[in-house]
């Protein structure tokens, strides 16, 4: 591997690539330095902001599975600039994720905001951390039980165009909104009272 980006553009990739146009432009990607294989601030500014991811892994004969996990903004942690983190909470106990991870450690985490169309797509190796009481405690949210963690290493990352995404909001935030606009409304409409009073 050369660049970042070697870790997804295969050989076979490339090939693809090239007989369909585009090579050439993700050789100038690369050329000037393309993809990161840290986490920088504009990243871990993001990440700090999502509530849910969706994490890849397979099995050692390649069976893919997606699993999502999610938690209050901030439960995927940057431990550092090549390393996150999050607490594994109890779920529905099959173990497809740990069971995946025990024999191949290939993985990748996907990020989207759907508020405001950004997408990252992450690359690395995963392990789960069982015996880390001290980690567990700082990725746990509130009143959440945690099983284990799953500790993620960075190889490569990218930032996706917002093409295709739909835009969404969390019911949390449009609550917050409307209130917000009610509160305004009802001062407004006592304004408009307070200034009709004399005249009535």
């Amino acid at each position: 591997m050369t660049t970042p980006s070697d870790v997804v553009f295969s050989p076979a990739v490339k090939a693809i690539q090239t007989a369909r146009g585009s090579r050439e432009g993700y050789a100038r990607m690369e050329r000037r330095g393309g993809w990161r294989a840290e986490a920088t601030p504009d990243l871990a500014a993001f990440i700090a902001q999502q509530r849910s991811l969706f994490l890849a892994t397979a099995s050692v004969a390649g069976q893919p599975y997606i699993q999502h996990r999610g938690g209050p903004p901030g439960f995927l942690r940057v431990l550092d600039p090549e390393t996150l983190a999050f607490a594994d909470l109890a779920g529905n106990r099959q173990y497809i994720t740990l069971g995946n991870l025990s024999e191949n450690p290939r993985a990748q985490i996907f990020l989207i905001d759907y508020a405001n169309r950004r997408r990252v797509k992450i690359w690395g190796e995963a392990r789960v951390v069982a015996d880390d009481p001290a980690l567990l405690a700082m990725l746990a949210p509130a009143d959440a039980r945690a099983e284990q963690a799953i500790v993620f290493r960075i190889t490569a990352w990218d930032a996706n165009c917002p093409q295709h995404i739909p835009q969404r909001f969390e019911a949390e935030d449009v609550a917050a909104a409307l209130a917000q606009r009610d509160a305004r409304i009802a001062e407004l409409e006592a304004e408009v009272a307070r200034l009709r009073g004399p005249a009535a």
